[in-house]
Order: structure tokens, then sequence, then C-alpha cells
């Protein structure tokens, strides 16, 4: 069973706009609220990259340098989901999205017990 499912990933053109969903089910959708959330992305021939996370309550964000001022990561634990809005999008966020679960606020993929199996986003220039 997989935890978590992501969604909104398309093609835009530079300058565009998306916003990501990962919703989470099963053990993962129940306790929602125990886990801070994160988003990664990982290119062809890349390796996997933080985006942004997002503490338990949701007063707390981190983000990559990278993404600082154009994306905005959310969450609502009525519906057990994360939201990634990504504004001002550049032809290198090109990439596939995952979100992931952690009982800790990190920016390190291995910290992340919980993984969904990701969306596409092209940005075309």
């Amino acid at each position: 069973q997989v935890p978590l499912v992501e969604s909104g990933g398309g093609l835009v053109q530079a300058g565009g706009s998306l916003r990501l969903s990962c919703a989470a089910s099963g053990r993962t959708g129940r306790t929602f609220s125990a886990f801070s959330m994160g988003w990664f992305r990982q290119a062809p021939g890349k390796e996997r990259d933080f985006v942004a996370a997002i503490s338990r309550s949701g007063s707390s964000t981190i983000y990559a340098d990278s993404v600082k001022g154009r994306f905005t990561i959310s969450r609502d634990s009525v519906k057990s989901t994360v939201y990634l809005q990504m504004n001002s999008l550049k032809p290198e966020d090109t990439a596939v999205y995952y979100c992931a679960a952690d009982f800790s606020l990190s920016s390190r993929a291995g910290d992340y017990d919980y993984w969904g199996q990701g969306t596409q986003v092209t940005v075309s220039s």
C-alpha cells in the first residue's frame, strides 16, 4: 500500500505556476498530524534534492535556497494533505517531485520513512 499519493504535476511555461498535492492514506493518513512533511525533486541523471518541508503543526517551514520566495509549502490536517505552490517556475525546476513523511522536520531524504510515487513537473522555456 502506497501511503502518499502526489498529484498536480504537468507541463507549464516558464514563469507559470503549478500546485502539487500529496494526500496521505492508510496509517500515514490516520496519523498525519504526527508527521512532518517534505517535498523533494529528482531530475534525470541527478540526485534527489530537497525542496521544502513543513512541521507537524505547520508553524515551521524550511526551503531550499533555489526555491525560496517562489515556492510555498502548506498542509491541511483535516484533508491529510500537503501542498506545494510553485510560482515563477523555471526550466531548471523540471523534475519528478516526491512528497515524504517523517517524524521530525528535516531536509535530508534519508530521514524520511514514507514516500509517494512522484509526479512529473516539466517547465518549458
